[in-house]
């Protein structure tokens, strides 16, 4: 008897793990259920478009790590992450699944989404891989794209909400809220000395939301969440230069320990206030952080 359990195995590129990639996990999760298998996946590390096709390579909306935090969430038990190169792109499509079976052993089903494809030059596709692989005795489930609101739902998606700031569009595609994970640095302190202190996060992610003030979550790294109204962007009434875009976060209330420079903060975002712009004075900004102050406590269920 093999002492490797049955492996399901879906592929991907998974940039997001939104719904549609979430129905290509679950395919395999239900798979391993019936036979007591394991659930495993294979995506990609740098992501295909950085290969094939560099001068337009997608921006991407998670780190190699939240990635894998999400697709764990979703039932994964192992994650492999295939390097990418110009040999794993020539590999030809009819060899495909043998060279599946070769990396994973006891390799039984295959998940994959609808549009999925692979080989040199992309010939093959799920049809293709359905033929193929059925001699080997790898079943392949091909999930339908899943949609939300008439349209499908796709990594492209959800970039272009966040480009335009629609944060409750993307949060729904995602499933779960769109974070932002970084290091606190030492900042100005000027909002201090409007009453308005924040803790502010080196952050610099490939694909930049919309800047604006956002009502979010601040997550410690003891698992606190805190309420806070948080700024994204290149803070134009202060700032006389260009600078780097700064993400800012005043909580709305502490219940454990305040974060400190040097630590590791997570900022959820789950609804967008208004986009960033220029106030002709200090005091015009700060009458406008006090609005911004109310509606965020309003939005996070705190008046």
């Amino acid at each position: 008897m093999s002492q490797h359990p049955p492996l399901h195995l879906a592929i991907g590129a998974f940039d997001g793990v939104h719904l549609g990639h979430r129905a290509v996990l679950h395919s395999a999760r239900d798979q391993a259920r019936r036979d007591g298998g394991l659930v495993g996946v294979m995506t990609f590390d740098p992501h295909p478009s950085r290969i094939l096709r560099p001068d337009k390579a997608v921006p991407l909306l998670f780190t190699r790590a939240q990635k894998d935090e999400r697709l764990t969430e979703a039932g994964a038990q192992f994650i492999h992450h295939q390097t990418f190169n110009a040999q794993y792109a020539a590999l030809l499509a009819q060899d495909f699944p043998a060279w599946l079976m070769h990396q994973f052993k006891n390799l039984r089903s295959i998940h994959i989404g609808n549009n999925f494809h692979y080989g040199q030059n992309r010939q093959g596709n799920a049809e293709r891989l359905m033929h193929d692989a059925k001699p080997l005795g790898l079943s392949v489930h091909s999930c339908p794209a899943v949609e939300f609101e008439g349209d499908s739902v796709s990594s492209s998606r959800i970039r272009g909400a966040l480009i335009d700031g629609n944060i409750e569009l993307a949060n729904r595609l995602l499933l779960r809220p769109y974070e932002a994970e970084g290091v606190l640095i030492e900042g100005q302190k000027l909002g201090r000395t409007i009453g308005y202190p924040t803790l502010n996060m080196a952050w610099s992610p490939e694909l930049q939301p919309a800047f604006g003030v956002y009502a979010v979550e601040c997550i410690s790294a003891s698992g606190i969440a805190e309420p806070a109204v948080a700024n994204w962007g290149v803070r134009p009434t202060v700032e006389k230069e260009p600078v780097k875009p700064l993400l800012e976060s005043h909580l709305l209330k502490i219940s454990g320990t305040l974060p400190q420079v040097g630590d590791t903060v997570r900022v959820r975002w789950l609804y967008r206030i208004r986009g960033e712009k220029k106030f002709d004075s200090l005091e015009d900004l700060k009458a406008q952080i006090s609005k911004d102050e109310i509606l965020a406590k309003k939005l996070l269920g705190l008046a």
